[in-house]
């Protein structure tokens, strides 16, 4: 007969079996090579009734190891959503410890970050109320661990950011902003940038919570993760519309937000560039906030400073500036920013990026002739006509660069720029090169000199012209301005008939 002592013995080891199995699970559920291995094994399964266990730390153990599975694949976190586990770890998640809520949210996280239909699971599993409540908790780690999960719901689409909001998050997620504990702000910063980014309607919901009076008070913060999310939450705000771009600005975000341009941290001043292309986007008024704060001149300092993807935000802050009017096109050519732009389209080589460029470029060039003057001289003109004509380049980057070159070339009457284009633009390019000859040509008598020494009425007189097209109006145009014997003279064949002419001659 056992005695007492041998019978809680037996209870002991069965408890110390069951924790060093789930710790051993989870240890080697942290490792990728090993899920297959422990799932072939039935792992789930096994794990599953111990989420129920009467010792907390095999509870939280468990859903650790499933959590680490979960977040290794969609396939497994589907195979946790068909076991029935998350409605068992929502159940006891009010009731459980610190330590258990932790795993927990981590297992919901890992379930929802892989697809918008897993992250409809944990809202079905009314996962989304138990981790609201959890943004309640005294302890600030079971905060984060539940916001990271929330963050997982949300960042999928607008329906799922409703759902999170219509389970009240929001407004815990702003007072979360007011938490001390760093990691507690930047996931909260980072949910609310997700949530913002879907649509105006939930922009304005994070706004009407007063986000933005707390976010722009952490601009400075010397923390740069903390900062890179607060300057993301920002300007999805900013982007949807006017109004909460002012709301914004009126928060005196600048001229604060300028200086983080020079942030050592590269996705703070990616993220700063990014906010200051959706300010500048709206209208003048609000390009004027940016351009009064020393915003041009500092991205373009930027520019100089990082390469490929950080780039293109800057870029196109740039040629949204140039968009509104003559006058914030030239405070861009005056801040060197035309040389600059030409030093991203000879550097960068993903014909994204290369895109955005020529289209920043056109912007500028549009307005005057003085405008496009500064292009031509900086020899963009025939990088934009290679581009457009180069077989490498994407679609979106030869009809991007045939735009801008149209634009550009509608203005531009500075003829050394242009005679360049003559020898090697297609006719639909062409026909603007020529008109622009032909609007200068009547009215320089210079210009008329050079054009012949440089071979350019020869060339005209090679075009070969459908006979009243606009292309054959302005070579007309053009001819008008010379006698007709240089014309003739440079017009094909000539000087054959001259030779034909010379040899059926007879001498006096």
């Amino acid at each position: 007969m056992m005695s007492q002592k041998q019978i809680v013995q037996v209870f002991e080891q069965y408890q110390k079996e069951r924790m060093q199995f789930v710790q051993t699970v989870a240890d080697l559920a942290s490792r990728p090579q090993n899920i297959e291995t422990l799932q072939r094994a039935g792992v789930m399964s096994l794990l599953r009734p111990l989420l129920l266990d009467v010792v907390p730390s095999i509870q939280r153990t468990a859903a650790l190891a499933l959590g680490r599975m979960a977040d290794h694949s969609d396939d497994l976190a589907e195979a946790v959503v068909k076991a029935d586990i998350l409605l068992q770890l929502v159940d006891s998640l009010s009731s459980q410890n610190r330590f258990y809520k932790k795993a927990a949210a981590f297992v919901l996280r890992a379930v929802a970050k892989h697809s918008p239909e897993l992250a409809q699971a944990v809202v079905d599993s009314r996962g989304v109320d138990a981790l609201v409540l959890c943004l309640e908790d005294f302890d600030p780690e079971v905060k984060e661990a539940a916001a990271w999960a929330l963050g997982q719901v949300v960042r999928h689409s607008a329906s799922l950011s409703q759902l999170v909001v219509e389970a009240g998050a929001i407004h815990l997620l702003v007072m979360c902003l007011q938490e001390p504990e760093m990691s507690v702000k930047r996931i909260a910063a980072s949910v609310l940038s997700d949530t913002a980014k879907h649509t105006p309607e939930l922009a304005q919901t994070v706004v009407d919570t007063g986000a933005i009076a707390h976010l722009a008070q952490m601009i400075l913060n010397p923390d740069s993760k903390l900062k890179r999310q607060v300057f993301s939450a920002l300007s999805q705000i900013s982007k949807h519309s006017v109004s909460l771009a002012e709301m914004v600005v009126e928060a005196e975000v600048f001229p604060a937000a300028v200086v983080c341009l020079r942030d050592p941290d590269e996705y703070v001043r990616k993220n700063v560039a990014t906010l200051m292309r959706e300010i500048v986007k709206h209208t003048p008024e609000l390009c004027q906030v940016i351009v009064s704060s020393g915003g041009i001149a500092a991205a373009i300092d930027y520019l100089g400073n990082c390469s490929g993807n950080l780039r293109l935000p800057a870029i196109m802050m740039l040629g949204y500036v140039a968009a509104h009017s003559e006058n914030l096109a030239m405070a861009v050519i005056l801040s060197k920013g035309v040389p600059q732009l030409a030093l991203c389209l000879s550097e960068e080589s993903e014909d994204h990026i290369k895109a955005a460029t020529v289209w920043a470029i056109g912007q500028i060039g549009q307005h005057s002739p003085e405008h496009a003057k500064v292009v031509a001289t900086a020899d963009l003109l025939t990088k934009m006509l290679h581009l457009h004509m180069d077989a490498n380049s994407s679609d979106d980057l030869k009809d991007k660069s045939k735009k801008a070159l149209k634009t550009v070339l509608q203005k531009c009457t500075y003829l050394p720029g242009l005679e360049p284009l003559l020898y090697d633009a297609p006719s639909n390019i062409l026909k603007h090169i020529i008109c622009q000859y032909s609007k200068v040509l009547p009215h320089d008598s210079k210009a008329r000199r050079l054009f012949i020494t440089s071979g350019g009425l020869k060339k005209v007189q090679e075009i070969e012209a459908e006979p009243g097209s606009d292309l054959q109006e302005h070579i007309n145009a053009i001819n008008k301005c010379y006698p007709e014997e240089i014309v003739r003279y440079y017009t094909p064949g000539y000087s054959e008939a001259l030779l034909k002419l010379s040899e059926n001659y007879q001498p006096q």
